[in-house]
C-alpha cells in the first residue's frame, strides 16, 4: 500500500486526502478509490501478476488512443504491479439491471435501452480496438486457438462432468472435443476477443453510456465468443425474445465496422460458441461449486443446465456422442428445475422424492392431508376490481393469495391510458418505466415460487392468486398476466388466467 501511495504522490504531487478499498472482483487485484484535495478521484490498483498488469496497461493505452470507452491509465510503477486509472464511478451495468434480473427476466424499457447501448458498442471495441494492436502483449496467450478450446472442454470434463458420476466413453468424447475445437477455430479472425465480457465489467456514466473494464484477458479471436458470453450468461435471465433482439442489434452494429456473413451463417456460428461457452462456464461452476463449495456457483448450475437444454433442442451440432452425453446430463435428477410430485407406493403409503419435512423422532409418524398426492397442480390467476369484490374460489379450497396493487402508480389516472388495459403495450411501458410494479412483483414472485414448488411436491391440485386494483383494468391485469406467465415458464404447469372485469380468459399449457 505504501508503494501505491508513493505512486499517487509522484503523479499528483501530494498524498491523497482519503483512500477507500473497493469491493473485491474476480481477480487477485486490489482496488482503491483515492481522493485528492479537489475531491477528484482516481482508482489505484495493486496487482500480483506483472504480465497480467502489463496486458491491461498496454491494452488500455491502445484503446484510449483509438478513443474507445475504457479507463485511462494515469501512472504506472516501474515494476508494473501498481498503477492509477481514471475513476468510472460505482454503477455497473450488472447493478443497473438488478430489477429485471430479480423480476425473473422482465426487463423495463430503460434496462433494455442500456443493454442495446452496450451490445451496439461492443463491435466498436472488438473491430476498431484490434486495428494496430500488437497481440503479443496479451496474457496469458495472444490468440484463441485449438489448444485453448481443448483446455476449456477438458476443464468441463474433469471439473463438472466427472463430478456428476455420469458414465461416458472418454475416447469417444475426446474425439468429439477435437471436432468441436476444429469447428470453433475454422474461421480466422482479427477481432479483439474480450473473453470476460459480462455486465459486471461494464460501467455506466451519468448519461448511461457504457465503459469497458477488466479486459486484460483478451486476445485475438472470433467476435461470436463475446456475444455468446454476454447474452447466455445463466444468471442474467435474458428471455429468448430479448436475446433475439440484442443479437439483431449487435449484427446491425457490426456492419458499421467490418463485412459480415449472412444472417444464417452468423446465427449458426453463434450457436456453436453458445454451446462452447455453456460448457466452459459449467466447468467453472463445477470447480468453484463442487470443489470449493461456493454457494453462488452451485446456485448458478441449474440455470446453466437449462440453457443447455434449450441449445439441445436446436439439433444443429455435428457431434453425436457429445450431444447424447449432454442430453443424458440434463436428465439427471439433480438438475431437475422442479421437484417431482408425490407418488403412491403399492403398500398405500405416500412417499416423495424430496424430504420435505424434517420431523423429530419423538413426534412419531406423520399423517397426510387428504389432498396429498392427487396432482397435477393447476394454478388459477385472477385480476379484479375491489369495487366488485374478491373472486370466488371454485375449487372448494377456500381461496388463496390476494394482492392489493393499489399502492403502485396508476396509469388509469392519465387520459392516454384510460381506454387501455394492462395487456396493452403503452400501459406495460408506463408501468415498467415507472418501476413500482416491478418492485411489487419481486416479492410476489418469491412467495409464489416457494408455494408452487411445495404444492407440486405434495401433489396438490389447485392454487389461486388474485390481484386487485381500483378498476381491475391496468395494474391488476398487468400483475396477474405476468405472474401467470412467470409460473408457467418456470414450472411448466397449467395456469388459468382470468381478467374478470375485462371478460378475458386464457389457459397456459
Amino acid at each position: 500500500m505504501e508503494k501505491l501511495l508513493a505512486l499517487y504522490e509522484q503523479w499528483a504531487g501530494k498524498q491523497p486526502v482519503r483512500v477507500e478499498k473497493l469491493p473485491g472482483a474476480g481477480s487477485n487485484r486490489v482496488y482503491y478509490r483515492m481522493w485528492g484535495e479537489d475531491e477528484q478521484t482516481v482508482v489505484g490498483v495493486i496487482g500480483t501478476s506483472r504480465d497480467e498488469d502489463h496486458a491491461f496497461i498496454y491494452l488500455s493505452n491502445h484503446f484510449v488512443s483509438c478513443k474507445l470507452p475504457v479507463p485511462k491509465v494515469l501512472a504506472v510503477s516501474s515494476d508494473e504491479l501498481r498503477y492509477l486509472q481514471t475513476d468510472l464511478g460505482s454503477l455497473s451495468l450488472f447493478d443497473a439491471l438488478s430489477g429485471g434480473r430479480n423480476a425473473g427476466g422482465r426487463y423495463t424499457v430503460q434496462e433494455k435501452n442500456l443493454l442495446v447501448k452496450t451490445i451496439r458498442e461492443l463491435p466498436n471495441l472488438q473491430i476498431r480496438g484490434a486495428m494496430g494492436l500488437d497481440f503479443t502483449h496479451c496474457y496469458p496467450q495472444p490468440e484463441f486457438d485449438r489448444n485453448s478450446v481443448l483446455f476449456d472442454l477438458n476443464y468441463f470434463k474433469y471439473c463438472f462432468l466427472k463430478a456428476t458420476d455420469l458414465d461416458f466413453h472418454e475416447l469417444k468424447l475426446e474425439a468429439n472435443f477435437h471436432l468441436f475445437a476444429k469447428e470453433l477455430t475454422s474461421e480466422k479472425s482479427n477481432a479483439f476477443l474480450y473473453r470476460d465480457f459480462q455486465a459486471r465489467n461494464v460501467m455506466l456514466d451519468a448519461e448511461g453510456h457504457p465503459y469497458f473494464i477488466d479486459f486484460q484477458g483478451g486476445r485475438k479471436g472470433p467476435y461470436y465468443y463475446d456475444l455468446a458470453s454476454f447474452l447466455w450468461q445463466a444468471s442474467a435471465k435474458y428471455p429468448h425474445k430479448l436475446r433475439r433482439e440484442l443479437v439483431y442489434e449487435y449484427y446491425e452494429s457490426l456492419k458499421n465496422y467490418t463485412e459480415v456473413p449472412s444472417v444464417h451463417h452468423f446465427v449458426d456460428r453463434l450457436s456453436q460458441f453458445v454451446l462452447f461457452r455453456t460448457l466452459q462456464v459449467l466447468g467453472a461452476y463445477g470447480f468453484r461449486g463442487y470443489f470449493e463449495q461456493k454457494k453462488h456457483f452451485i446456485d448458478s448450475i441449474p440455470p446453466a443446465i437449462q440453457n443447455l437444454r434449450e441449445l439441445l433442442k436446436l439439433n444443429c451440432f455435428p457431434y453425436p456422442y457429445l450431444m447424447d452425453l449432454l442430453r443424458r446430463l440434463t436428465e439427471l435428477p439433480r438438475f431437475a428445475l422442479i421437484e417431482q410430485p408425490a407418488v403412491s407406493r403399492a403398500d398405500g403409503y405416500k412417499t416423495t422424492d424430496a424430504n420435505i419435512y424434517h420431523a423429530h423422532p419423538q413426534d412419531g409418524p406423520a399423517t397426510f392431508s387428504k389432498y396429498d398426492g392427487k396432482g397435477p397442480l393447476v394454478v388459477r390467476v385472477y385480476s379484479f376490481s375491489y369495487r366488485k369484490g374478491i373472486p370466488d374460489d371454485e375449487s372448494g379450497n377456500g381461496g388463496g393469495y390476494v394482492f392489493d396493487c393499489r399502492s403502485t402508480h396508476n396509469p388509469g389516472r392519465y387520459e392516454p391510458y384510460k381506454q387501455l388495459t394492462g395487456l396493452d403495450e403503452p400501459v406495460i411501458r408506463f408501468l415498467e418505466d415507472d418501476g413500482e410494479i416491478l418492485t411489487f412483483l419481486e416479492s410476489v414472485y418469491k412467495l409464489a415460487d416457494a408455494h408452487v414448488r411445495r404444492y407440486i411436491q405434495r401433489g396438490f391440485t389447485s392454487l389461486m392468486f388474485s390481484f386487485g386494483c381500483t378498476g381491475g383494468q391496468h395494474r391488476s391485469v398487468y400483475s396477474a398476466q405476468h405472474l401467470a406467465e412467470h409460473i408457467h415458464r418456470k414450472f411448466g404447469i397449467e395456469v388459468h388466467v382470468e381478467h374478470r372485469e375485462q371478460g378475458i380468459r386464457s389457459i397456459l399449457k
